[in-house]
């Protein structure tokens, strides 16, 4: 038998995706009931429920869907945090352990620089509308800047407005992140102060609450089960990124008591408060004024009071540029800087990330009430194969225990075949596959209407397939290679045998 090969380690991994110590980890419940609560209320998961009463959701459909989809959420987060908060190690980290210490560039792409980018896009124009109104506001005139002229479907004022939030984004992550620090404490109470008074400005515009209730929508018939169904995997989707990379905050936490009781009464609590909210300035704007208004910013447009206007807009434009930065703009400077080390630092791959989040015209999915589904089922089905692999890896193959020795190795067991873990790979892709080929497939369009499940289901399946196979390779070489050395004791004895 040959002797072990000695551990060698990755030396120039930095402090950040060491482990976390015991004595570094004080977050408690608080800190995790509270994490969520600015980034539940933003735009696009406004849009988002008032896509649901365009699909012809009724409002208990939409508040159910809603809630269920907060209960899913808070779950999956625990489960995606525990080995965060089990062994202090970040998201990059722990995709090694079951896509390889190469084969984690490929999930790692798909989190920081494709989700990151897209949503970076999307969250940019979101702020850059309500940018406009603001202005607007203040300068009525801008609101009619070059007149019927637009750039594929963006006028001049929406173009200026979006350019100047997307420097506002640019300038934070060029030397700003302490001042956005200050504006997120200071505007977080704001948030609920904001949206409470808008759903309770559209209760009254609706003649109290009975009528919202009552609320009959007039969308589009079909498949009210599947529709629901899918307005849950939408909701999920909005979360795909920060579920996948739970870890990363969860390895602040004490205890895995406190991760997990703080997500779950956050996540459910602060949903709960949405809906509420979202179905009241939806639906009773919807009364008031005799048309859908699926789009929270066309309710702050409706505001007699600038005063109001202003709050809310600046309340809007900060959560959203705080979410922006924090959620999307950072991974996305970082996974690029770590796959283009040579040519790209973090604030050239952040630049880069916001240029092509640009290019990628994300106006168009605010375009109707429906638009954004088709945004939210290719994120779905992009990383819910990829949480797919990660959840079976952890809880069924490896069964909660991970070898940190072993992980931070160069030449160690989660090197895999020369840094790849192939069935990881091929299970991601399969995922991706076929969550994402109803969009060009109309007879498995359902499958992409429920990205989010589809994706996972299938990543998981598959690699728990593959991953058996595997196992069963490896014991049956093991039997062989037993058997052989068996063979050659055996022989070796019968010529000693003769030879006396």
């Amino acid at each position: 038998m040959q002797p072990k090969e000695p551990m060698k380690y990755d030396v120039e991994l930095s402090k950040d995706l060491m482990p976390t110590s015991p004595k570094e980890r004080k977050w408690k419940i608080g800190n995790y009931f509270s994490l969520w609560m600015g980034n539940v209320h933003n735009v696009p998961a406004y849009v988002t429920i008032g896509g649901f009463f365009a699909l012809g959701l009724s409002v208990g459909q939409v508040f159910w869907s809603i809630v269920i989809a907060s209960i899913i959420l808070a779950g999956v987060m625990v489960l995606s945090g525990h080995a965060g908060a089990k062994y202090g190690i970040p998201f990059s980290m722990l995709l090694r352990t079951s896509y390889g210490t190469k084969g984690a560039m490929l999930p790692g792409i798909i989190r920081g620089c494709i989700a990151a980018v897209m949503w970076f896009g999307f969250q940019t124009y979101a702020g850059s509308l309500a940018f406009t109104i603001l202005i607007g506001k203040l300068w009525p005139a801008y609101l009619h800047l070059g007149g019927d002229w637009n750039l594929f479907g963006l006028s001049l004022p929406g173009l200026i407005s979006f350019i100047a939030f997307w420097l506002f984004n640019i300038l934070f992550v060029f030397g700003g992140m302490k001042i956005l620090g200050k504006f997120i404490k200071l505007l977080s109470p704001l948030v609920y102060v904001v949206f409470g008074g808008m759903a309770i400005w559209a209760i009254q515009l609706a003649g109290g609450i009975t009528p919202i209730l009552e609320h009959t929508s007039k969308g589009v018939e079909g498949n009210t089960t599947l529709v629901f169904i899918a307005s849950i995997s939408a909701i999920l989707a909005t979360w795909a990124a920060p579920i996948v990379s739970a870890s990363d905050f969860t390895r602040e936490a004490r205890s895995q008591k406190d991760q997990s009781i703080g997500q779950i009464a956050g996540l459910i609590t602060t949903y709960l408060l949405f809906a509420v909210a979202a179905i009241a300035v939806i639906v009773g704007s919807e009364i008031a004024f005799g048309t859908p208004i699926w789009n929270v910013l066309d309710v702050v447009d409706r505001f007699d009071n600038n005063f109001a206007i202003g709050i809310s807009v600046l309340t809007i434009c900060m959560t959203t540029l705080a979410v922006n930065i924090t959620g999307n703009i950072i991974p996305a400077g970082y996974q690029l800087s770590a796959l283009f080390p040579k040519h790209l630092t973090f604030r050239t791959g952040a630049l880069l990330a916001a240029i092509v989040g640009f290019l990628i015209m994300p106006w168009k999915l605010m375009e109707d009430a429906t638009s954004i589904f088709m945004f939210l089922g290719i994120i779905g089905g992009l990383l819910s194969p990829v949480l797919g692999v990660m959840l079976t890896h952890y809880f069924i193959v490896a069964k909660r225990i991970l070898n940190l020795e072993e992980l931070y190795a160069i030449n160690g067991k989660y090197n895999y075949k020369n840094g790849v873990h192939v069935p990881a790979v091929v299970a991601t892709l399969g995922g991706g596959i076929v969550s994402i080929i109803g969009q060009f497939v109309p007879i498995l369009k359902p499958l992409y209407d429920i990205s989010f499940f589809s994706g996972f289901v299938v990543a998981s399946l598959i690699y728990i397939a593959l991953v058996n196979k595997e196992l069963f390779a490896s014991k049956r070489v093991k039997k062989q290679s037993e058997a052989l050395e068996i063979t050659a004791e055996s022989i070796g004895l019968r010529t000693t045998v003769r030879r006396g």
